[in-house]
């Protein structure tokens, strides 16, 4: 692909983004957003940004949570302060065209398209007055694992869990099954419930659930570990953490594991992986908490992934 067709390319613009921060070292999904602000949200609708602008503003690491357009911050009377530039992010539009069938008769069909468009933070705006941040409040161990537990326990239509007869998690979509090490094997409370997350975020492909059909094919645990399916499961684990106030750290990674993503994401053909990822991760989450957004359908894209192993 050329730099030209790059920069036109909304999905290559966000994996190109994803892949520096790989290469200096930065696992994006690791900490997706600022734990002590809060989840980036745009200040005129007040909404929660979700999919894969989640990772696109949480990675800049602003001191303030409130985004906005161009054209709304001039709406709420602010300007950009000198000298700097808005980030970034993705929106999905939808297409709708007629197709004539052989009959004669017309059906309207809809297709799913990915765009870009940029957002400046609270702190490169002046003229408006935000809220003042109200500091999320830091969970004791005790406190963090708790919510984790109850996190687990709510969760609608669980799969069956397995502790401690095995030595490797996993899910096995066959008997909607997640195996899991016993308590005692982790170093902390917080792997365990952090790689129980890994495993529930698998099992929400489930066809009950949100029936991703990469789960449900028999030999999509035999393959390559570093998939599309693994990365909404690495996705999910994240988001789930720091909705518990449970965090890796950014650069908690080898340099294999560093590698492997680099290798995959850099595939021309993976180059979708991310944004898809994204959008599959931010709904396994909604699943798994019990929640619906409806802005899932305008900003995080097709409810199915059509096209989860271009």
């Amino acid at each position: 692909m050329s730099p030209t067709t790059a920069r036109n390319d909304p999905y290559q613009l966000v994996t190109d983004t994803i892949l520096a921060h790989l290469a200096r070292g930065v696992i994006p999904w690791r900490c997706p957003w600022n734990r002590s602000i809060g989840r980036p949200r745009n200040f005129h609708s007040n909404r929660e940004y979700q999919g894969v602008n989640v990772l696109l503003l949480g990675l800049q690491q602003f001191d303030s949570p409130w985004w906005m357009t161009f054209r709304q911050l001039q709406e709420h009377g602010g300007k950009v302060r000198q000298g700097e530039h808005g980030i970034p992010i993705m929106k999905w539009g939808l297409h709708q065209k007629t197709l004539k069938n052989g009959d004669g008769t017309e059906e309207k069909k809809s297709t799913f398209f990915l765009k870009s468009y940029r957002v400046f933070n609270a702190v490169q705006i002046e003229g408006i007055a935000f809220p003042e941040l109200e500091q999320w409040p830091q969970l004791d161990s005790a406190q963090r694992i708790g919510r984790a537990q109850q996190m687990v326990e709510r969760m609608p239509q669980p799969p069956i869990i397995k502790e401690g007869r095995t030595t490797q998690a996993s899910y096995r979509p066959k008997t909607d099954t997640v195996a899991i090490p016993a308590f005692t094997r982790f170093q902390s409370p917080e792997d365990y419930h952090l790689t129980l997350f890994h495993e529930l975020t698998h099992s929400t492909g489930h066809r009950s659930r949100l029936n991703r059909k990469v789960v449900m094919e028999s030999n999509v645990f035999k393959e390559s570990e570093y998939s599309q399916e693994e990365l909404i499961a690495e996705m999910g684990a994240a988001f789930l953490g720091m909705e518990a106030d449970i965090v890796r750290d950014q650069h908690e990674g080898s340099a294999a594991y560093l590698k492997s993503w680099l290798d995959a994401l850099g595939k021309p053909e993976h180059r979708r992986w991310i944004v898809l990822a994204a959008n599959q991760a931010g709904r396994a989450v909604d699943f798994i908490l019990g929640q619906t957004r409806e802005e899932h359908a305008v900003e995080a894209g097709p409810p199915q992934p059509q096209e989860q192993n271009r």
